[in-house]
């Protein structure tokens, strides 16, 4: 742990934030993955368990036979294939991750769950919380276990400011401060400005605040939205606040028009706790107290191995027998959705085939 503790006075003790109590993640078991869908973040996901956890990709999924075997050969995968359900009837996994646009996520992790396979999903975990429920019964009833890939509730930091807040070292917690803005292309057959892909800023950028409010505040009641929409009829700008349930308020923002800070802010009535931009990824969590004392945290491995965290959770949930993480739980991934289907009523946003939902 990269710690540093100030003080404003001899009469103060310095501030000693919790040690963090996440295990190296090259130490949890390893597992045998299939991959389904792989661009860009899967090939960081498959790289950052090559690299640092003991887990291996060994078979790849793609709609395009030769694109999953150019991904295979790429990153050293022994199979590949052009269906999910060619990949289970081959055999030889212990668990799927899920890495395709929004919008497929039900359909790609049902067979998986069938089949009686763990599965790890890339948040936004579906498109709508009837789609989330569906899985998480399914798995439920097949006793398997399932989590939102929602890599950040994973980090050291993260595992450290649920340790200053359960410490009380901030109080009673006011707000919940949290953005991610980024500057995306305006074209309009792009996958972010695309209906069928489940497109929009929130599914794919607003789920990091949302769900780091959540993880904080409890279910985000009471919310409050403006935000205006694409040509195309998704969300391009919104902001939101809301009641926490467990008290406080969330007040939060997303867009895909520009680049904002991206910083993550808890406060409370003894003090701060900041989590440098990008909030959702390794960095630095920053603790300042009203009487003047404050200390820091750095991530303390690779900053590029960020990924390696949520795998290793995974692997140890699996290998124990358990359905579900307690850092992402099912409950959670349904508050999480709960609060991204309101907001999406709120400002028109309709997927296509959930008009008769």
């Amino acid at each position: 742990m990269s710690q540093t503790d100030e003080t404003s006075g001899v009469d103060e003790p310095a501030l000693v934030l919790p040690e963090s109590s996440v295990p190296d993640p090259a130490s949890a078991p390893g597992l045998r993955w299939g991959v389904v869908s792989p661009g860009h973040i899967a090939g960081q996901f498959t790289d950052t368990a090559h690299r640092a956890t003991a887990s291996r990709i060994v078979s790849v999924v793609s709609r395009s036979a030769e694109r999953a075997a150019a991904f295979a050969a790429e990153h050293g995968a022994e199979r590949s294939f052009d269906s999910v359900e060619g990949m289970l009837a081959a055999g030889g996994i212990d668990a799927v991750y899920i890495a395709s646009p929004h919008a497929q996520h039900h359909e790609l992790a049902r067979p998986v769950l069938e089949a009686g396979l763990p599965v790890l999903v890339e948040k936004a975990f579906t498109l709508n919380t009837a789609q989330a429920r569906d899985l998480l019964d399914l798995a439920r009833e097949r006793g398997v276990f399932a989590m939102e890939a929602m890599w950040a509730r994973f980090l050291p930091q993260y595992d450290l400011l649920r340790g200053v807040i359960e410490a009380g070292l901030l109080g009673e917690i006011v707000e919940v401060a949290a953005d991610h803005g980024q500057a995306m292309p305006t074209d309009p057959s792009h996958r972010m400005n695309a209906p069928e892909l489940g497109g929009g800023a929130l599914l794919d950028l607003g789920v990091y605040p949302i769900s780091f409010a959540q993880m904080v505040l409890g279910d985000l009641e009471d919310p409050v939205v403006r935000g205006e929409l694409t040509p195309t009829g998704v969300d391009a700008t919104l902001g939101l606040l809301a009641r926490g349930a467990r008290g406080g308020f969330a007040r939060l923002g997303t867009t895909l028009r520009t680049r904002t800070p991206a910083e993550a802010v808890v406060a409370g009535t003894a003090g701060t706790a900041r989590l440098t931009g990008p909030f959702y990824a390794p960095g630095t969590l920053t603790v300042e107290l009203l009487d003047g004392r404050s200390a820091s945290f750095a991530h303390p491995g690779a900053p590029g191995d960020g990924m390696a965290y949520e795998i290793a959770e995974a692997a140890r949930r699996i290998t124990a027998g358990e359905l579900e993480s307690p850092l992402m739980s099912w409950a959670d991934t349904l508050s999480v959705m709960g609060t991204m289907d309101t907001v999406r009523a709120a400002l028109g946003v309709v997927y296509p085939g959930e008009e008769g939902a």
